[in-house]
């Protein structure tokens, strides 16, 4: 089954470009077009896309208030921005944008950004089957990251290592690492029912826990599924780290 898109742009030889691009590609299809941030609202409402693909620059309501009220829908789209400009490629984390391409798009960059908007739409489709009395969390269920001029989403149940150096975090996920500049301490906070702090330069995914080990010289590490590392525990978690592990 293909994933529906909506193709937002002024000028029309871009959106034709863009359409046809989409097109040739096995698993999409464009249901749409619009020419503004109005028409591209009313088309997610009217056509419901699984994907809209939208300029920033635009008469009128701009790409950025579209797409904030696009993530108010209770079904919202996955959003990538096709812009010549880059300069708005941090304010598109706000509105957590899958994809940030700049124009003119190739058809490998454009492929990848439809790609991450197709995982996202996989995991919507997996959330709308849990049981509906179950409580929502309150966290996000995605960091965003911004890999080779795209902003990219990075699924929390994909990730096993969260570790921090100056003022940045690595995320060892699935499919590789990513930096975001983000806190590790606001992390731990928001994520403290699926990660534990190990370190004071480390937070491990409680589900990714496999074994304390313990070093030559008296020191510990943790062993974690689907991840090569093994972050140091400093002595003032071991306990914890113990105590946690029983439970699990």
């Amino acid at each position: 089954m293909k994933l529906t898109v909506l193709v937002v742009d002024d000028e029309a030889l871009a959106r034709d470009r863009l359409s046809r691009m989409i097109n040739r590609l096995a698993d999409y299809q464009v249901i749409g077009e619009a020419a503004n941030g109005e028409q591209a609202v009313q088309g997610c409402r009217d056509k419901q896309p699984d994907i809209v693909l939208m300029d920033i620059r635009m008469p009128g309501m701009d790409g950025m208030a579209a797409a904030r009220q696009l993530a108010q829908m209770e079904q919202a789209p996955a959003l990538i921005f096709c812009t010549a400009y880059g300069e708005y490629a941090l304010e598109a984390f706000d509105v957590s944008a899958v994809g940030y391409l700049l124009k003119p798009v190739n058809k490998a960059k454009l492929e990848a950004a439809l790609q991450s908007a197709k995982r996202l739409t996989s995991v919507q489709l997996q959330a709308l089957k849990l049981d509906e009395a179950e409580p929502l969390s309150s966290s996000r269920q995605h960091l965003s990251a911004n890999y080779q001029g795209a902003v990219r989403l990075i699924a929390i149940e994909s990730i096993s290592l969260l570790s921090a150096e100056q003022k940045y975090v690595t995320v060892h996920h699935r499919e590789g690492e990513a930096l975001i500049e983000e806190s590790l301490k606001s992390l731990e906070d928001e994520f403290a029912d699926s990660f534990v702090r190990v370190h004071r330069n480390a937070l491990v995914a409680k589900k990714c826990i496999d074994a304390l080990e313990r070093q030559v010289d008296g020191s510990y590490c943790v062993r974690l599924k689907g991840c090569e590392l093994k972050p140091q525990v400093s002595r003032r978690h071991v306990a914890a780290l113990r105590k946690l592990m029983q439970v699990l």
